[in-house]
């Protein structure tokens, strides 16, 4: 670890994006659709990248290697939400979620092989209970009534748990060369670039809510996504994939599941319960 401020920052994350997770359904249960939040969240990242501009003075990177891993890291972020929504549209939650769910799985292989990032064997103890409690903390109750649209779901689930897998590795690869500041700009710049594919995705034959409980509402909940974004890149800056990935990806979902439980009183199978148990312990372990 090149500071210890990969933690600030990935506990940063870890929170933000918790709550994001608990409330990102809000909008979307009052008639606005989730690819039109994806847009409202595409243009809460400007404020965060002009805020990461001033830190640098307005002058990032520009050289073509620098463009394209930025960008590179900004789609593989951005199209794999996309593809992600028309996955959950041709199967179930329940299916999908502990498919995309290993996606540190393959930032950790990378990290590895590709970067050769090592760890004590406290901290590799961590990153398995990690990855056992992502899938386990994703785990959704079989739905009867939602019907399997052939297996074109699996490939869709499958390509977002590697463009996500492989974002975490390019970020930190790009770290290396360039500012995280301009990463998160072209960050931005992809996430904007999709926005007309996230409006196609939209069925506009359905009642929008286009009132303040609607992109007036999902506003300030993307806004809670675009700083953890932000911190994220951070995170990845100062420590290494194998530890940051993992400890992001497990305990996000642990604050969503406690503030949706105050929220919907929804008490948690068995299931997540021992994926919650496992991310607590692997948190310890890990920071």
């Amino acid at each position: 670890m090149e500071s210890d401020l990969w933690l600030v920052y990935a506990v940063v994350t870890t929170l933000f994006w918790g709550i994001w997770g608990a409330l990102i359904e809000v909008p979307e249960k009052r008639g606005f659709p989730a690819t039109l939040g994806y847009a409202v969240w595409a243009f809460t990242m400007v404020p965060c990248a002009a805020v990461a501009l001033a830190v640098i003075g307005w002058v990032p990177e520009h050289d073509l290697r620098s463009v394209l891993l930025g960008s590179t890291a900004g789609l593989l972020g951005a199209a794999g939400q996309l593809v992600l929504f028309d996955a959950l549209r041709r199967g179930p939650a329940y299916l999908v979620f502990p498919v995309i769910s290993l996606s540190p799985v393959v930032s950790v292989f990378l990290s590895v092989i590709l970067l050769g990032e090592t760890a004590s064997a406290k901290a590799w103890t961590g990153i398995v209970l990690a990855l056992v409690a992502i899938p386990l903390l994703s785990y959704q109750p079989p739905d009867h009534s939602s019907r399997v649209k052939g297996r074109l779901w699996f490939v869709l689930a499958l390509l977002v748990f590697l463009a996500w897998g492989i974002q975490a590795y390019v970020l930190r690869f790009a770290n290396a060369t360039m500012r995280s500041e301009s990463i998160f700009l072209y960050m931005t710049l992809t996430g904007l670039l999709l926005v007309p594919f996230a409006v196609w995705m939209t069925d506009f034959g359905k009642p929008i809510n286009w009132g303040w409980s609607g992109p007036w509402l999902a506003a300030p909940i993307q806004v809670l996504n675009s700083i953890g974004a932000l911190c994220m890149v951070y995170a990845f800056r100062y420590g290494k994939v194998i530890i940051v990935s993992p400890m992001i990806n497990a305990l996000a979902p642990v604050i969503t599941i406690i503030l949706s439980l105050l929220i919907y009183r929804v008490v948690p199978n068995r299931v997540v319960g021992v994926g919650m148990a496992l991310a607590a312990v692997s948190f310890y372990l890990l920071a």
